[in-house]
């Protein structure tokens, strides 16, 4: 499988031909069947350059869902098991496509609603402006327990708060916009925002993201500044060839691997059994453990790992910080506590960020 690479084709052949499960991250901005009818115009009588495109024309609705199950189901095979995809469109599209997503088993983590600062006009005054794009953000299916969200790297993206399914981004423009010949070469590129923001939220140094409609190259783009790998598939060839050129003037991710990483959270962080803080020296069997700090409940550690109460209760620390507790569940990495050397209480965490700071 060939990475950084685009692939000049049909992306339901193209899909074919590459290994199942092998990629971690899809972006799709499939056609969006308009289905425009005549020229559009604005007030001073000058032509909108709209998207009249060849590949955005169907026959029919049917025939636009029968496109789109058949590259959808060509994703949901080269797509990890703990991957996820993300699928943009409008009003024209999106609901079909939200719709065969679920039939096809993908489960929607999100709709996020891209709202451009900047739309085009509604030049004929007969509706709202069409201000927003939707996309949708889906995990393999119902039962998948793992996949990539760097909630933190994004809520240190937004400046330290969460953040929302809103985003207010501005249309693709200006110096970012290729042309030829003073003309757009793609209709429809995309803002390097707004690929920066799905690809660091959900992919991983160093992870494979497939764009199956690939056009002028956002996704190769920030893909590589961000320090991943790119698969695209594209069937124009004149945005290939802009897409080459646009990501080859990018320079090489720098080797220092911090740059790209992300913050480090419990639920990212290496496991550490309990029983590593045992097999350590940083408790000892028969070592005293309070839970919440109250000498009314206490635990034994015992030397397999587990702890023991006065009355002979058996278990994780887990088990038994729910049954101590008095609770459905319990995380006893933060509940139980320790005296160290000075006789000073602290929780079990501590010793185990020891050994993760030891193993770096």
């Amino acid at each position: 499988m060939r990475l950084n690479y685009i692939h000049h084709g049909d992306c339901r052949e193209v899909l074919a031909s590459l290994p199942e499960k092998s990629v971690d991250l899809i972006f799709a901005d499939p056609p969006y069947n308009l289905q425009l009818q005549g020229e559009l115009r604005r007030p001073n009588m000058t032509q909108v350059d709209a998207v009249d495109d060849a590949w955005d024309q169907f026959d029919s609705f049917a025939a636009y869902d029968q496109f789109t199950h058949e590259w959808l189901s060509a994703c949901r095979r080269v797509l990890k098991d703990t991957g996820t995809i993300w699928v943009i469109g409008t009003y024209h599209n999106i609901y079909r496509v939200g719709s065969i997503l679920q039939d096809l088993g993908f489960w929607v983590l999100n709709d996020v609603i891209w709202i451009k600062t900047n739309p085009m006009p509604q030049f004929r005054g007969v509706r709202f402006t069409n201000a927003h794009e939707t996309l949708l953000w889906c995990k393999k299916s119902r039962e998948q327990k793992r996949y990539t969200f760097n909630y933190h790297a994004m809520k240190a993206l937004n400046d330290g708060k969460q953040m929302r399914s809103d985003w207010e981004l501005p249309i693709c423009a200006g110096a970012e916009r290729l042309r030829a010949n003073g003309e757009k070469i793609h209709a429809t590129q995309k803002p390097e925002a707004l690929l920066y923001r799905i690809i660091l939220s959900s992919s991983n140094p160093g992870d494979i993201v497939l764009d199956p409609f690939f056009g002028t190259g956002t996704t190769g783009a920030v893909a590589k500044k961000l320090g991943r790998y790119f698969i695209g598939i594209e069937q124009e060839a004149r945005y290939i060839e802009a897409a080459q050129q646009r990501i080859a003037a990018i320079p090489a991710p720098l080797p220092d691997a911090e740059i790209y990483g992300l913050i480090e959270t419990r639920r990212t962080a290496r496991r550490i059994p309990f029983s590593a803080l045992i097999e350590n020296g940083l408790l000892q069997p028969g070592q005293m453990l309070l839970f919440d700090r109250r000498a009314d409940r206490s635990a034994v550690v015992l030397a397999d790992g587990t702890l023991r109460t006065p009355d002979g209760a058996r278990g994780s620390i887990h088990q038994i910080g729910a049954l101590v507790g008095n609770l459905p569940a319990c995380n006893g990495w933060e509940h139980w506590y320790y005296h160290d050397e000075r006789g000073d209480l602290l929780p079990i965490d501590t010793l185990r960020e020891q050994i993760r700071r030891k193993h770096v």
